[in-house]
């Protein structure tokens, strides 16, 4: 996690750190076995006090170039060596630095571990992949020279090499490692897939479509590194009053000198004073709560929006493609008397696979593509529907004209908001197929959810119908339906709703949803389906579009802002503390030394705390219920 040159500063640092404490060990040796040579006592004190002022001095210098929360600790620590050695303190000199420095390592490698998920996701894009070659030939090869278009094949037990279509195979998936998703998700052809899955089973063959940066892999690790950069809101507080912190904590010093004329005690005051534990509280609290988001299949693009979570009042959610799947299913089959459904079922596959129209392309994936009927004389009409010859006789599949033309008696047209189409065969009628793009299963149950997390006033924002609309608000349990909205008229109304002391949650995946997205108080992108341009104006993405992740979104907030309240107080509190014991005299005539410990205390107890948040762990059950996609 760290570059080169910044492992050799800490080796640097920790050597140093480490001569210096044996030189130290071996002064107090000396003074202990021959005290009547004092002299030679402190120059070895002296030696290890110089080899870690090195460290110190160059990164106060540093922080007054380039001032920042931490070179405030970095500072105040060189105030106190130039304290010691001006009261000729030399073990207070020496150990006082070696202590800090001991204890900014622990702080750092606590931080890296709970960046570790972004390293974690990293290693997820570098596998190996079977690129199947124009002969049919399958050569393994490094990922990373993955073209879109290529053609690769993936074994049980493989790991998924880039995003890609399924061409052909079925298989059971473990996505996990991308959308959080505990139950293995069943593939099948003309799905798309995620790299970094799993195959747990079965032989896919898929079609590159998204390599590298481009992947939803690649975008995932990319959101994380820019929003891990990010300062949170409290931080850039901090950082604005800086210079009135230091200028305070020297008053505070001078004060202590004046009233109890006690080096030891105005040293003790600058070590105390550090504020490490503060510093840290945010980012600490920040990093750990991205992590674990990551690991739900939520990107959050900046802790700003991880802290705004948890004050949303409101939902304002799209239809198709949010609440919905986005793509036709077929929702009921209205067959005549005596026949068969499932016979029903395999002709319209069969027929549908003969066509590009969606209302073909959603029949033809009704079964699997080795159980279609055998066809021959196929014929499209244009806007129409297909016919074609079987082993019973012509069939047709098409529109309510179409049967009209080729002079089949048909019952009436059933009332259905959305595409209805016909299937005849040898001249007698069968069914009528209604089509529609269905409610995702867990829709109902994530709403729910969100109105008992106080996101009781729920909207929904279409360009639908008002029927249609009406249909799935009614559906999920949503109220007040707003329908036919240009994209201008979805900004006017999320922009109406803040005028009106809201705070929307704005959900949607569209083109038309990235103006309401950017204009919500947090934008959510559906990442799996979502356009890219939705992607980039949304502040969180779920990857995996499961629309339960908005509550996890939610609670993963309250509990990041809960526990980063608890770490200001302990490293506020804690520094107050600190800072009267020692201005008061309370730490003893080891005072800095004291001070420089419990300063550490304080800081592995944020950071402790911070990485609670890390067990947060909610893991998506089986929806209870039909599924809708089903039928």
């Amino acid at each position: 996690m760290l570059t080169r040159d910044e492992q050799r500063a800490i080796a640097r640092q920790l050597t140093l750190a480490m001569v210096a404490f044996g030189l130290l060990a071996l002064g107090l040796l000396w003074r202990w076995l021959a005290p009547e040579q004092e002299g030679v006592s402190q120059l070895l004190l002296g030696l290890a006090s110089l080899l870690v002022a090195i460290p110190v001095f160059r990164s106060g210098w540093y922080s007054l170039l380039h001032p920042t929360l931490h070179g405030i600790t970095d500072q105040l620590i060189a105030l106190a060596m130039l304290g010691a050695w001006a009261t000729g303190d030399l073990l207070t000199a020496a150990l006082l630095p070696i202590i800090m420095i001991f204890g900014h390592v622990l702080e750092e490698r606590s931080v890296i571990g709970s960046q570790e998920a972004i390293d974690a996701l990293g290693r997820l894009t570098r596998s190996q992949a079977r690129k199947i070659e124009a002969d049919g030939s399958v050569l393994e090869i490094d990922n990373d020279q993955l073209r879109p278009g290529d053609r690769v094949e993936v074994r049980a037990g493989d790991r998924v090499p880039a995003d890609g279509l399924v061409l052909a195979g079925q298989a059971s998936l473990d996505t996990a490692p991308i959308t959080g998703e505990s139950l293995p998700l069943e593939i099948r052809p003309g799905m798309t897939v995620f790299g970094g899955s799993i195959n747990l089973d079965g032989l896919l063959r898929i079609e590159v479509t998204r390599i590298g940066e481009e992947s939803t892999l690649g975008k995932v690790i990319a959101l994380m590194q820019q929003a891990e950069g990010s300062k949170p809101p409290i931080t850039r507080l901090l950082e604005r009053h800086a210079g009135q912190y230091l200028l305070l904590v020297l008053l505070i010093a001078a004060s202590t000198w004046f009233v109890t004329n006690n080096a030891q005690a105005v040293l003790a005051v600058l070590v105390a004073a550090c504020p490490c534990a503060l510093v840290l509280s945010a980012p600490a609290t920040a990093i750990a709560g991205l992590a674990v988001a990551a690991r739900h299949g939520i990107l959050i693009r900046s802790s700003a929006f991880l802290e705004e979570l948890a004050d949303l009042t409101s939902l304002i959610i799209d239809k198709t493609g949010t609440l919905t799947h986005g793509a036709l299913r077929l929702q009921d089959i209205r067959a005549q008397e005596g026949e068969q459904p499932e016979q029903i079922r395999r002709l319209a596959a069969s027929l549908g696979a003969t066509s590009n129209h969606p209302v073909s392309r959603a029949l033809a994936a009704l079964i699997p593509q080795e159980n279609y009927y055998p066809l021959t004389d196929i014929a499209e009409r244009q806007g129409l529907g297909v016919s074609a010859a079987t082993e019973q006789g012509e069939a047709v599949l098409g529109r309510p004209e179409l049967f009209a033309r080729q002079g089949i008696v048909t019952p009436p047209v059933p009332e259905h908001d959305g595409p209805i189409v016909g299937l005849a065969l040898a001249g007698r009628f069968l069914a009528w197929l209604l089509l529609a793009d269905t409610v995702r299963r867990e829709a109902a149950e994530a709403l729910s959810e969100l109105r008992q997390l106080g996101l009781g006033r729920q909207m929904l924002l279409t360009g639908d119908r008002r029927s249609v609309a009406q249909s799935i608000a009614g559906a999920v349990g949503i109220g007040e339906v707003i329908s036919q909205a240009l994209p201008e008229d979805k900004l006017t109304r999320v922009t109406a709703e803040i005028r009106s002391g809201f705070r929307p949650m704005v959900v949607g995946d569209g083109i038309n949803d990235s103006l309401a997205l950017k204009a919500g108080v947090v934008g959510v992108a559906m990442g799996a389906g979502g356009a890219d341009i939705a992607l980039a104006s949304a502040d969180v993405v779920l990857i995996g579009s499961d629309l339960r992740r908005l509550g996890t979104c939610v609670r993963l907030s309250r509990r990041c802002r809960r526990t980063l309240h608890i770490n200001v107080l302990i490293g506020l509190g804690w520094t107050v503390l600190i800072v009267a014991a020692a201005a008061f005299g309370l730490l003893g005539v080891a005072g800095a030394m004291i001070a420089a410990v419990l300063h550490n205390l304080s800081t592995l107890l944020v950071l402790g705390n911070a990485g609670r948040l890390l067990r947060f762990d909610e893991p998506l059950g089986q929806v209870e219920g039909r599924d809708p996609r089903r039928k």
